[in-house]
C-alpha cells in the first residue's frame, strides 16, 4: 500500500486552547465535501496544497514537542474536512506515538469508515454540526444533514462523550434560536454531552 500523504495548506503554531486542550498546532488540509456560505477558511482553501508524508509532517511539528507534552496539547487537523484524510491521521499517530494529543475539526460529513478509522487514533473531536434541519443544512452547506448526524451517533458509540465537543451555531439568514435549540436537543439525544452554542459573526 502506498504511503498516504496529506494535502498541507497551512501550519499555525502555538495556539492556546482554541482547537483542543493545551498548546495546539493547527494543520490545515485541502478538501471539503461542503460549500458553506460563510466558510471561515475560504482564503486558506484557495491555496495550492503541498503533499507531505506523516514523517515529513512530524519533522515540522516536533519543534513544539515540549509544549505539547507539558500542556497535553498536540496537532489539530482541520481545513477543509480533516476526516477525508483519516488514513493519513492514523499513519501520523503511528509516527508521532502516544505522547501527543491529536485533535480533529470535522463536519462528520464523510464516509462512516473514516469515522471508524479516526475513532481509533484521534484523542479529541471538534464537530461542527451546523443544524439538524435537512432543508436549512442543504441551503447553507449544499450537502445533506443526515450523514453528519448518523456519523455523530456512530462516533459517540465508539469513543467516550468527553472526547467529542459539538458546536451548534446561530447562522444569520439561515436558522434561528428555535432551530439551534432543536439541533442541540437532537445531538444530545445521540449521546453528546459537551455541546457549545455560539453565533456566527458576519463582517
Amino acid at each position: 500500500m502506498p504511503e498516504p500523504t496529506y494535502p498541507l495548506l497551512l501550519i499555525d503554531r502555538l495556539r492556546m486552547e482554541t482547537d483542543g486542550d493545551g498548546v495546539t498546532t493547527l494543520v490545515a488540509g485541502a478538501g471539503c465535501p461542503l460549500k458553506c456560505r460563510y466558510c471561515l477558511n475560504k482564503s486558506v482553501l484557495t491555496r495550492s496544497p503541498e503533499p507531505v508524508t506523516a514523517r515529513e509532517l512530524y519533522d515540522r511539528l516536533k519543534i513544539d514537542d515540549l509544549y505539547f507534552l507539558a500542556t497535553g496539547g498536540g496537532p489539530t487537523f482541520g481545513g477543509g474536512e480533516s476526516l477525508l484524510h483519516a488514513d493519513f491521521i492514523a499513519r501520523f499517530r503511528e509516527v508521532c506515538g502516544p505522547g501527543w494529543r491529536i485533535y480533529a475539526e470535522t463536519s462528520l460529513n464523510v464516509a462512516p469508515e473514516a469515522v471508524r478509522t479516526a475513532a481509533k487514533c484521534v484523542d479529541g473531536f471538534i464537530v461542527d454540526i451546523k443544524t439538524a434541519d435537512a432543508d436549512i443544512y442543504r441551503a447553507y452547506t449544499g450537502g445533506e444533514a443526515a450523514p453528519a448526524l448518523s456519523n455523530l451517533g456512530l462516533l459517540l458509540s465508539l469513543v467516550p462523550p468527553e472526547r467529542v465537543r459539538v458546536r451548534v451555531p446561530l447562522i444569520p439568514g439561515y436558522n434561528d434560536e428555535a432551530d439551534r435549540l432543536k439541533t442541540e436537543k437532537t445531538v444530545r439525544a445521540l449521546g453528546a454531552e459537551n455541546v457549545e452554542l455560539f453565533d456566527y459573526v458576519i463582517r
